[in-house]
């Protein structure tokens, strides 16, 4: 594959290549972190501690609260390590750390598609795996830089936060409708952070670039699941 030359520099062959590196190290990163999320979303599953998280989390409207806000942190935490260190060990430390709260915070969610919707998790992998594929293939072979996502998507964020913090306060469902939303939230983000990869993100941070591409492949696949799930009038 050719790629793009990095924005920002004189446009010779030297930045060109340093790019592709980039991009390539980026790439190999994020299949590790996926793998490594399969790996242990599978060992969550095949102990039982997703079926005792999804216990837990059902005494109580205020531990999805909880969750959520532990999360957050975690990310925040991870992508400020990954964007700012210079070292790769740190980098990638922050990588591995965000992989693992990723896999915590699906355990229960992949519990309760195991039960009210088998096949789901295959058929939302497969889907998700898709739509990223197809939005890669765009962001590459466009000529277009989807930097200018970026406001919409710290706006929509936001609201999106907003709405589920409320459906957890006021107890209403947040069903198919705003599963297909959030689908395009997370596939425009996918959009956004694979445009960076290819234009603007520091070269010399390819486990930090994986960080943030792999949390928007993980949002569109917690979203795909939501929809499968919610599709089969179950998703209580």
């Amino acid at each position: 594959m050719n790629f793009p030359e990095y924005a920002g520099h004189g446009g010779g062959v030297p930045e060109a290549q340093t790019r592709g590196q980039f991009i390539k190290a980026a790439y190999s990163y994020l299949a590790v972190a996926v793998l490594l999320f399969a790996v242990l979303s599978f060992g969550l599953y095949a102990s039982g501690a997703s079926f005792a998280m999804l216990k837990m989390l059902g005494a109580s409207k205020w531990a999805w609260l909880g969750v959520m806000g532990a999360f957050m942190v975690v990310g925040w935490l991870a992508t400020n390590a990954a964007d700012n260190s210079e070292s790769n060990s740190v980098q990638m430390l922050a990588l591995g750390g965000y992989v693992v709260a990723e896999a915590l915070i699906f355990a229960p969610m992949l519990a309760m598609a195991s039960i009210i919707a088998p096949g789901a998790i295959q058929a939302a992998a497969i889907a998700t795996l898709a739509l990223v594929a197809g939005l890669t293939f765009t962001a590459f072979t466009s000529k277009t830089d989807f930097s200018f996502l970026g406001g919409f998507l710290k706006i929509g964020g936001l609201v999106a936060i907003g709405v589920i913090i409320a459906g957890v306060l006021f107890g209403f469902k947040l069903g198919v409708w705003f599963s297909g939303a959030m689908i395009l939230f997370a596939g425009a983000c996918v959009l956004y952070d694979t445009s960076q990869i290819i234009h603007h993100y520091p070269a010399d941070r390819p486990a930090g670039a994986a960080l943030h591409l792999f949390a928007s492949v993980a949002l569109l696949f917690w979203y795909v699941l939501r929809l499968i799930m919610s599709l089969t009038g179950n998703d209580d």
